[in-house]
């Protein structure tokens, strides 16, 4: 096996990623700390769903799904089309996915 090159504490100061970014990569992931909205998430990457399939889907009230879905609009993690009266949520990008299938495969393994 190839030993790799270890590389100074000046050169990982150097290729450090931004404060700003860093700190906003913690609060995506204190999103994804919370199991109801991973469970919601989780749903949607099934398909989109409207908030009373959500909810009927998870055993949850229309308010707790709700104000969990306010959070994850926030966050960019979900997305909304209307038809008509009804609003449906989908996963924002192919990224939210992945996050959760990766994860789910990490816990899983």
């Amino acid at each position: 096996m190839a030993t790799e090159k270890k590389i100074t504490a000046y050169e990982v100061a150097e290729k450090m990623a931004d404060e700003d970014n860093l700190i906003d990569l913690a609060e995506l992931f204190k999103i994804f700390g919370d199991s109801t909205r991973i469970r919601i998430l989780y749903a949607l990457s099934m398909t989109e769903l409207c908030v009373k399939d959500i909810a009927d889907a998870l055993g949850m009230t229309i308010s707790a799904v709700s104000h969990q879905l306010s959070i994850l609009r926030r966050s960019k993690l979900v997305g909304t089309r209307r038809e008509g009266k009804t609003i449906f949520y989908f996963l924002a990008d192919e990224h939210v996915n992945l996050i959760l299938a990766q994860g789910y495969e990490h816990v899983t393994e």
